[in-house]
């Protein structure tokens, strides 16, 4: 049994095992509450405008989009690559931590999984949409013999994308619905209707929480965060390729796979604060996520942010030792073009902001950790725009410089996704418990579980 004489505890409130289980079921079953209907309903508004939306683009084409024959990239892989960044911090504190033994990532590890399935769904959405065809979107794929001696590039970085983001995506929800069997059961038998109690056993899988059952739950787990932990780190560095390998100026820098890696990280637990900080008050989970979690969190944000920071000064050191008067003027016009106004948003938010968390305020204040928390998530989304659009629009020659301005269509895929991600964590706040219970149990002082 955990206990620590050093440490503060991390289940406040002096709980005991049947406390854990009524306060994490509580939600599941009892009647909606008025706050979930209306999340719930607005966020499947949002989610119309989406679909409508993306449903728009796919029957007329991505001429619906703001892209010109310079920028070819611009809304949608920002978006995909932000909400990749998004997912990362799921795996980061299921798999990285779980290794490291890290006993306070027991209490936020399933709603982080969870945001990292529905960030994965809303990343491939807009790969799917920015093909143009999506009834082809399995060509990336190889298939043997389906069309004769047409292969896929395996130079390519787009392709790898398709693996690593495929893989990431299977093994993070293996990872996510292995932990939630114990939990499920836990359901199952506190079940009053026959629809929830057939159900619930469904998803249980037979459980019975005998002692070779529970050995092989935690070794399974075990090797899945360590299968997860190298896709941690090499899903987002596989995505910085698709920009590395090129030889455009801005794009083609060795520093991208650690950059864009930290920068994941960052905006990850950017999310996961944005969630659990509204989520502890309104599902009464503040014994359980404590401000200590709250902190530590913080403390992530602002270590990788400062990675981010330094990553963003390295760039410009780089571009001016090259000599290369491409890569120089690359940056300077991030810095002072037309886009200017992007490239000190993103400075201010992701540089800048999250430095107020070295004060014990900052970390120890739920409502500013929020603000900070979605100025964080503002920021990193104007970074992969920055990096993007303004290495595009002014190109080699000046014949071909043109700018980009974003259409409705592609604000409302943009802001119709949001829809999308919180529809699917408000059913999953729902149906499923947000904190894995068996966990939990197991890190309450000796003296507490035997009330």
């Amino acid at each position: 049994m955990y206990e620590s004489p050093i440490r503060e505890v991390l289940v406040e409130g002096g709980k005991t095992y049947t406390d854990v289980s009524n306060d994490i079921c509580r939600p599941l079953e009892n009647k909606a509450t008025k706050g979930w209907w209306i999340g719930f309903i607005v966020s499947a508004l949002v989610l119309a405008l989406w679909i409508g939306a993306t449903t728009y683009t796919l029957m007329t084409g991505i001429g619906t989009w703001g892209l010109n024959k310079t920028v070819g990239w611009a809304f949608d892989i920002t978006n995909f690559v932000f909400w990749v960044g998004i997912g990362h911090a799921g795996k980061l504190i299921s798999a990285i931590l779980l290794l490291f033994r890290q006993k306070w990532r027991m209490s936020i590890n399933r709603s982080a999984e969870a945001m990292t399935i529905f960030a994965v769904i809303c990343a491939a959405s807009f790969i799917v949409s920015h093909m143009g065809r999506p009834w082809v979107a399995y060509w990336p794929i190889p298939l043997p013999n389906a069309f004769g001696s047409l292969w896929v590039n395996f130079n390519s970085p787009l392709v790898w994308d398709v693996f690593a983001i495929s893989t990431y995506f299977s093994v993070s929800l293996v990872f996510w619905y292995l932990g939630l069997i114990p939990d499920i059961a836990t359901i199952r038998d506190r079940a009053t209707t026959r629809m929830r109690k057939f159900m619930y056993n469904f998803f249980a899988m037979g459980w019975d929480g005998s002692a070779r059952t529970w050995n092989r739950y935690e070794l399974v787990s075990l090797i899945l965060a360590g299968i997860s932990t190298p896709l941690v780190l090499s899903v987002h560095s596989i995505v910085s390729m698709d920009f590395a390998t090129s030889v455009i100026p801005g794009w083609h820098t060795t520093i991208f796979p650690p950059y864009f890696v930290a920068g994941a990280i960052f905006s990850g637990f950017g999310m996961v604060l944005t969630l659990l900080v509204i989520g502890r008050v309104v599902l009464k989970q503040e014994e359980y996520i404590t401000m200590g979690h709250l902190d530590a969190m913080c403390k992530v944000v602002m270590l990788t942010g400062s990675m981010v920071g330094l990553a963003y000064i390295t760039e410009f050191f780089i571009a001016a030792y090259s000599g290369v008067e491409y890569e120089q003027y690359a940056f300077i016009n991030r810095a002072t073009g037309p886009y200017a106004w992007a490239y000190w948003i993103m400075m201010s938010c992701n540089l800048i902001a999250p430095q107020v968390f070295w004060t014990k305020w900052a970390r120890s204040t739920p409502w500013f950790i929020f603000v900070l928390s979605i100025i964080v998530n503002i920021g990193m989304w104007f970074e992969r725009f920055v990096i993007i659009v303004t290495s595009l629009h002014r190109d080699y020659i000046t014949s071909s410089w043109a700018m980009y301005t974003p259409t409705w269509v592609e604000f409302s895929i943009l802001i119709g996704s949001f829809g999308l991600f919180f529809t699917l964590y408000f059913l999953f706040v729902r149906y499923l418990p947000t904190i894995n219970m068996s966990e939990i149990k197991a890190i309450l002082p000796k003296k507490q579980t035997q009330h």
